[in-house]
């Protein structure tokens, strides 16, 4: 069964990936851009303004990390990557690049672990830190076994610089031993200047200065395409895509269909240890590969897990790392309450605000379909803690006044008291053509892990457009209140 993981890649490497299992590796990890990426969650049908939560912040420091790194690395077995990795630490020094190139060193080490002999990584980058990194792959790959610089190019909108517009990313190609990879030659649409026809077919062959036919190249049938070069022209998801989701860095799924198909068969395993919104694995299901995603944020898991059940219905896959028991939310809750609003507002069907400033309560939201196909916003707010008031509640209702939300979820480790349970009956009761639902609704972590879900009209996934009619016709079948 394909897996997805909540947590830190190389714990997740180490504790749960077995030694040469995995047939392809996609990473596309943080480019040291000394940047913060914002996922963008769409809101009301234009009506207020978009949400959006930090993602993923592209700032390294040195500390405690990167030198246990470096600690891992030269206690290992690989001596070309202690003395690469040491001389960098002379000429870099202990700042943020080299606090990177230590993070990915170790990473690098145990992908090249879990990796078949038949198996291949592709590793996105850019000019940030590429030279750097593919010193790096040298070391724990092998100078040999690299394959391919592949250039993927694309086209944005044209501005004013003083230097030439980078359209482009690059893709380093290592095998785990040259000529033992699994490689499916790609073809594509042979250009005018590839082809002459020679003796009744379209083949490339090359003609010397006399026009006499070069016979050191092989004659070759392609009618039906030439094998692809390593320059990829595939466009950039534009803002109005039906693929994009709101995330920061997502690439097209047509390139990582490219590399799936290129270096890996139906039924291999693929893995993306820096899955994001999920690219890689949505591709891979698409090609029938089995998949194994990891990522660090509750986003990225809440955005993949609703991605893949609306693109594949009936999907089966696991989800480790996230809470299974009230114990393990509980304890999430303390190690990380950050994390744990994140996880509590997608399990409630939602998506998780930005901690920036006051939050006046309020953790998270849900878009919900209202009348004659309009979609609005409710508000949640997430209580960790055992000190939960009567005053929370009526700060929530505020809120909701305030705002002009009509609905809004109060979600709460035990269950309300009386008082609590009066705050909530002083909102109102809403009218909606899919029935009545109370304003204000409270849900207690053992309900969500029982399954039950708030009653509200049918919830619309911020990640995924949904028309009225199939909104109207999965309500109609009796899925109230689920993440479409």
């Amino acid at each position: 069964m394909s897996r997805l993981y909540y947590g830190d890649n190389l714990d997740v490497l180490r504790e749960h990936v077995r030694d040469e299992s995995i047939d392809l590796i996609y990473l596309d990890p943080p480019f040291n851009s000394n940047a913060g990426y914002n996922v963008l969650f769409k809101a009301a049908n234009g009506a207020g303004t978009d949400a959006s939560i930090e993602a993923f912040d592209d700032t390294w420091t040195w500390g405690e990390a990167s030198q246990n790194a470096l600690l891992d690395i030269a206690g290992g077995s690989n001596r070309r990557l202690q003395v690469m990795i040491e001389a960098m630490h002379k000429a870099v020094g202990q700042n943020p690049l080299m606090a990177y190139l230590a993070m990915m060193a170790v990473r690098l080490v145990e992908l090249h672990r879990v990796l078949k002999p038949s198996g291949s990584l592709y590793l996105h980058c850019d000019p940030t830190a590429s030279h750097y990194l593919k010193l790096v792959l040298d070391s724990v790959f092998g100078a040999e076994n690299f394959q391919n610089e592949i250039v993927w190019s694309y086209r944005r909108w044209p501005t004013v610089a003083r230097r030439f517009q980078r359209m482009h990313d690059i893709i380093l190609l290592y095998s785990k031993a040259d000529g033992s990879q699994t490689f499916n030659t790609l073809l594509e649409p042979p250009t005018a200047s590839s082809l002459k026809r020679w003796k009744g077919k379209k083949q490339r062959v090359t003609f010397d200065v006399t026009g006499k036919r070069n016979p050191t190249i092989e004659e070759a049938d392609v009618s039906q395409g030439v094998a692809m070069n390593a320059v990829w022209s595939i466009p950039i998801l534009a803002p109005v895509s039906r693929e994009r989701l709101g995330y920061p860095t997502q690439k097209p799924r047509a390139l990582l269909e490219r590399i799936i198909s290129a270096s890996s068969n139906p039924g291999d395993v693929v893995l993306d240890p820096f899955c994001g919104c999920g690219t890689a694995v949505d591709a891979a299901q698409k090609l029938g590969r089995s998949w194994i995603g990891i990522d660090v944020t509750h986003i990225a898991i809440g955005m993949i897990e609703d991605r893949m059940r609306s693109g594949y219905p009936g999907i089966q896959f696991e989800t480790i790392g996230v809470p299974r028991d009230l114990a393990s939310a509980e304890r999430l809750a303390v190690e990380d309450p950050h994390q744990f609003q994140q996880w509590v507002s997608w399990q409630v069907g939602g998506f998780p605000r930005e901690k920036k400033g006051g939050d006046r309560g309020v953790d998270g939201w849900f878009n919900y379909l209202a009348a004659k196909g309009r979609i609005e916003t409710g508000v949640i707010s997430v209580k960790a803690g055992d000190n939960v008031t009567p005053n929370m509640v009526r700060d929530l209702g505020r809120v909701m006044e305030r705002d002009k939300h009509r609905f809004g979820l109060f979600v709460m480790k035990g269950l309300p008291t009386k008082g609590m349970r009066d705050e909530a009956a002083s909102q109102p009761v809403i009218e909606t053509e899919f029935g009545r639902f109370p304003a204000l609704q409270f849900v207690t972590l053992a309900e969500l892990f029982m399954g039950r879900k708030p009653k509200l009209p049918p919830l619309i996934s911020p990640v995924k457009k949904a028309t009225r009619v199939e909104t109207r016709a999965s309500h109609l079948a009796g899925s109230q209140g689920s993440l479409l």
